[in-house]
């Protein structure tokens, strides 16, 4: 009986959208939970967070310097008192009168404009000035950031500091986030040995799953590492089972076409539809995407680099959408090269590369193939070598990715 014809391998950006439209189609049945402010930097907002008033809730001074009526520029005018940030306005500016203003503080009625500081001339208690001023100038007018009731930060943003500021500006002590996406990850292979064992010449630490763990927590999700499966069915299955309990699976190695590849058969037996198998790159060309009960599942490629790879171009935006993203974007950025550069034609290449502290200058770090977690270890990024272009010369811009 002849096999079936193993599927083509996908670019990675066509592969890329078919994980991004499959999981966004699936059922979220999402959870929340509300985390103190202070908890919250990293997390999925929950509910729209709106405007509890105007932002400012007053008129008030951009600049040190003298609120003014613009019309009695330019001139000589009596200075009447002094306004700090955090005082109420309770002096009204009549003609020919200038007040002088704190940044932050209320403009007093019947003042129009502030002029700075720099620009006035005291004299004997007046303030000469002698410029225009354009009414509004330096003002940060009532509700002029964000009307009350206005959307400041959308459901389903990730928090970072910015997002914080806004939280504590409308008085959220608490925050109602998304609960994390449990993501189950399981290494495969009777090579790999356990952190604390001393592996024999023949053997290799579990690094990978530690690896995915921390890519895992950056992406938002809940890492689960498993215990390492060996490649025997009887070994894989019923740790298969227990992942695939969790709302995402991702598994490193045991995806190839070899004898004891056993990951997509296994897959295949629970009920596993598999949507692509191979991608035209390198490192990962044998990654694998799936559903099983409509949860996303992984098969990634063992050597470290491949694993990195993949997960950033094809796990990272799946969890991202089960925690609440709405449009995952890959972080690629262009860069020059060096020195000139070359590969094969046919793949797209993922290699590890060192960007400048400028991120402007890229070069390329020489590596032994994607086990040489050294090499990874000293690349910042990775350069992404068109399949279809050769060679760069110095000074050519290529497309980076960057390192998670």
């Amino acid at each position: 009986m002849r096999e079936a014809p193993a599927p083509p391998a996908l670019p990675f950006e066509e592969a890329r959208q078919i994980v991004v439209d499959t999981v966004r189609a699936l059922p979220h049945p999402r959870t929340t939970e509300t985390v103190p402010l202070d908890a919250a930097y990293g997390r999925r907002l929950a509910e729209a967070l709106r405007a509890d008033r105007d932002y400012p809730a007053l008129r008030r001074s951009l600049r040190d310097g003298f609120a003014v009526h613009a019309s009695d520029l330019p001139g000589t005018l009596r200075v009447r008192g002094e306004l700090r940030a955090g005082e109420h306005a309770a002096i009204t500016l009549g003609p020919g009168e200038a007040i002088e203003i704190m940044t932050g503080a209320p403009l007093p009625e019947g003042a129009d404009a502030v002029v700075m500081v720099e620009h006035v001339t005291r004299v004997n208690g007046d303030v000469k000035i002698d410029r225009t001023a354009e009414p509004g100038q330096f003002i940060n007018g009532r509700g002029a950031e964000a009307r009350a009731g206005t959307e400041l930060i959308a459901q389903g943003t990730r928090l970072d500091a910015s997002h914080i500021a806004t939280l504590a500006g409308a008085g959220r002590s608490s925050v109602p986030v998304f609960t994390r996406p449990r993501v189950a990850i399981l290494a495969t292979g009777d090579e790999i040995v356990a952190l604390d064992e001393e592996p024999q010449p023949h053997q290799i630490r579990n690094s990978n799953s530690h690896m995915l763990a921390a890519l895992v927590r950056r992406a938002g999700g809940e890492p689960s590492i498993l215990p390492i499966a060996r490649d025997t069915r009887a070994a894989l299955d019923p740790l298969l089972v227990q992942g695939l309990a969790s709302d995402m699976l991702v598994i490193s190695g045991g995806v190839s076409a070899g004898k004891y590849d056993l990951v997509k058969p296994a897959l295949c037996e629970l009920g596993a539809l598999f949507y692509f198998e191979r991608v035209r790159i390198q490192p990962g060309q044998p990654a694998v995407f799936g559903t099983r009960a409509a949860k996303p599942v992984f098969g990634l490629p063992g050597n470290p680099g491949s694993s990195l790879v993949t997960f950033e171009l094809f796990a990272r935006p799946a969890l991202e959408l089960l925690a609440g993203e709405s449009e995952p974007i890959l972080p690629l950025l262009s860069a020059r090269f060096e020195a000139p550069f070359r590969h094969k034609l046919g793949l797209t290449r993922f290699l590890p590369a060192r960007l400048s502290a400028d991120g402007q200058h890229l070069r390329h770090i020489p590596w032994q193939g994607s086990s040489d977690i050294p090499a990874l270890a000293r690349a910042n990024c990775f350069l992404v070598a068109d399949h279809d272009r050769e060679s760069w010369n110095t000074g050519d811009s290529i497309r980076v990715l960057s390192k998670p």
